[in-house]
């Protein structure tokens, strides 16, 4: 054999070797990229479904504070709507809003009791006895049955006749007395001026 020839063999035969010991290596070297290649994919994966789920609850909690930002003007409006009512009916219980109350066609009937208007002196009726009311009663009544006026018409008739316009009366009582004097016109009664 030539030396040529054994140094062939020998080569090929440690290029054999290096290949068997070198192979595993890169076996294990190509696995560990599939691997990492497989791992990132997977990363991707789920922060891409991490991403997609936290947009979806951004976007939900979004609507959730815009609804409970609705829910908090709807209780500030329902709130003020409490106190609107309340104020009505503190201004019913002291007497101040009889007129709406009472129908246009009702004024004459409630015209003693109503309060607020300027019909009535709460303070001048609590000086008052039971025997100034039931006199001023049966006075109003002589003056009606003898075709005459109540005492408080009389009196604001009075006041009209000296030129006194508006004492004690506000635009409402106004209002209401022009309509009984276009009333009483309409029948062919003329108040007295």
């Amino acid at each position: 054999m030539s030396t040529g020839l054994i140094i062939a063999i020998v080569v090929v035969v440690l290029l054999l070797i290096a290949l068997l010991v070198m192979l595993p290596r890169m076996r294990a070297k190509s696995e560990e990229r599939k691997a990492q290649r497989e791992l990132e994919s997977r990363r991707d994966r789920v922060a891409t479904e991490h991403r997609e789920t936290a947009s979806a609850r951004a976007t939900q909690a979004d609507k959730a504070e815009q609804e409970a930002e609705i829910a908090q003007q709807r209780a500030r409006a329902e709130r003020a709507e409490a106190e609107r009512h309340e104020a009505e009916a503190k201004m019913h219980d002291r007497g101040l809003a009889d007129d709406q109350l009472v129908e246009d066609h009702e004024r004459d009937r409630f015209a003693g009791v109503t309060g607020g208007n300027g019909t009535t002196d709460p303070d001048r009726d609590r000086d008052r006895t039971d025997a100034d009311i039931d006199r001023d009663r049966t006075d109003d009544t002589a003056r009606a049955d003898a075709g005459g006026q109540p005492a408080a018409r009389q009196a604001t008739t009075d006041d009209e006749q000296r030129g006194v316009a508006g004492t004690g009366h506000d635009r409402t009582d106004t209002e209401y007395e022009q309509g009984r004097e276009d009333e009483a016109a309409a029948r062919d009664d003329s108040p007295r001026r």
